[in-house]
């Protein structure tokens, strides 16, 4: 699978952009996607309905917005940007704005840049590298903390999220192994931020062998939810769902397993 610096060259890394707005943010991630041969403009059109249409669930962390849309004819081939924004703009966010850093993602399918998001979703969880993408002063200082990033233990701990809970690890379900989906509207992206959150959990409780995760779209989930215990998502996906039979639970920051920790623990009930 393709690594995060593969995908995200120096040249689609561009800091201190001015925007008026959110959708100017979006189009400045989404131009220099276009530049690099990633995308064509109508994906970068596709983004911004994206979120006209779902709402600002792509605001995943305060301060960070992943813009993304489904795969499409519109992209040429997987690759990323990366815009710092020089003064914060509001994406209508209820507690994760403003936002003064927006990644955007081209893909070509939900496969190969897997492993890309979970190592950025571990990046921006620890504080210390966060802070340095935020203050880094040249393109090329931002492809520095990524590789570092890259070298990284994947299971090194990235926040204090509390101990393992004590209790039993959970039955088998009907369907053999209990299933959590994690759902956005498109289902290859702010999902997978959430994915590796949730299984980083699951590996510190050493629940993993009992409890898998499906990274997934607001459409696949309605027909998926009859197999999982429980639907972990942002507010605005789950206004979209509705009542789909199973608990639908809200994390309002995708790379924090301290907060997904505490959902975990209400789902479950330990």
């Amino acid at each position: 699978m393709a690594q995060l610096t593969e995908l995200l060259p120096t040249e689609a890394i561009r800091l201190d952009v001015r925007a008026g707005d959110w959708r100017e943010a979006v189009r400045a991630a989404g131009g220099l996607m276009e530049d690099t041969g990633a995308c064509t403009p109508e994906y970068t059109a596709e983004m911004i309905r994206n979120v006209e249409e779902n709402g600002p669930y792509i605001v995943v962390a305060p301060g960070f917005a992943f813009a993304h849309a489904r795969p499409s004819p519109a992209v040429l081939r997987t690759g990323m940007s990366w815009v710092r924004l020089a003064e914060p703009v509001e994406f209508g966010h209820e507690s994760n704005d403003p936002v003064d850093l927006v990644v955007a993602l081209a893909a070509q399918d939900s496969e190969a840049h897997t492993s890309a998001m979970g190592a950025l979703a571990r990046l921006l969880a620890d504080p210390a590298k966060s802070e340095a993408l935020r203050t880094a002063a040249t393109p090329e200082a931002v492809r520095a903390v990524l590789l570092q990033q890259e070298g990284a233990s994947a299971a090194e701990p990235q926040d204090s999220a509390p101990a393992a809970p004590a209790a039993r690890a959970p039955a088998a379900s009907a369907h053999g192994m209990h299933k959590i989906l994690t759902v956005c509207g498109n289902g290859v992206g702010t999902s997978l931020f959430l994915k590796n959150t949730l299984e980083q959990v699951l590996d510190r409780w050493g629940w993993s062998k009992y409890v898998t995760v499906e990274a997934t779209d607001t459409i696949s989930a309605k027909g998926k939810a009859s197999e999982a215990v429980a639907i972990l998502t942002s507010r605005e996906i789950a206004r979209t769902l509705g009542d789909v039979g199973v608990p639908v639970k809200v994390v309002q920051d995708f790379t924090s397993t301290t907060e997904t920790d505490a959902v975990l623990r209400d789902t479950y009930d330990v």
